[in-house]
């Protein structure tokens, strides 16, 4: 059984501003007082891990120990089958310097080439870790096809050239009420919920 999370400053181990402003809105119902990494004045770790659970458990633990709270972390990127994986874990490094992520989607429509395999998953690892070592991590998924060129202007990163399985519209498409049921973070949060928050 996961450790219980017993409300409080909870770090949000990010210096990404949408990305913290959307865990803590998933998060402020369970008596979360969220604190992003970057307002706290925490330096961001070397993430070196060789999986999104390793670099999710790697900026976790660096906020945690650094401001002595409980911190949560976030890591996760696109998976392609045809292209073994990647970018996967550098799926933002894919984008460069400018965070240019119509250059990362050509990239990966390059990479693809004539290959008839389009399948792709996207991942999302999440690590709740504790200034006292102690960790929990969970893992969430969405599986699709990757289309071209790409659709919708809504969501970020390569959301535009993802169809999830079952449905018409791109993640760039879709409402985002729509797309933060069925996401891979959505997946993992649910996870996080019911094994830290929900009593």
């Amino acid at each position: 059984m996961a450790r219980r999370f017993e409300g409080g400053r909870l770090i949000v181990a990010s210096h990404n501003p949408g990305k913290v402003a959307e865990i803590a809105e998933l998060l402020r119902p369970f008596g979360a007082d969220t604190l992003s990494a970057g307002e706290a004045g925490l330096p961001e770790p070397v993430e070196d891990g060789d999986s999104f659970a390793a670099n999710a458990i790697i900026k976790a633990r660096a906020a945690a120990n650094a401001a002595g709270k409980p911190a949560l972390a976030d890591d996760s990127g696109l998976a392609v089958t045809a292209l073994n994986g990647r970018p996967g874990i550098h799926s933002a490094r894919w984008a460069g310097p400018e965070k240019d992520f119509r250059a990362a989607m050509a990239r990966v429509e390059r990479a693809l080439g004539d290959s008839s395999d389009r399948t792709a998953r996207f991942v999302c690892a999440l690590t709740l870790a504790w200034p006292d070592g102690g960790l929990a991590a969970f893992e969430g998924t969405v599986d699709g096809v990757l289309i071209w060129p790409p659709r919708g202007a809504r969501g970020f990163g390569y959301d535009p050239m993802f169809l999830p399985d079952g449905e018409i519209e791109t993640f760039g498409e879709m409402d985002p009420a729509r797309k933060s049921a069925i996401s891979h973070r959505a997946v993992a949060f649910n996870r996080l919920v019911d094994g830290c928050f929900e009593p």
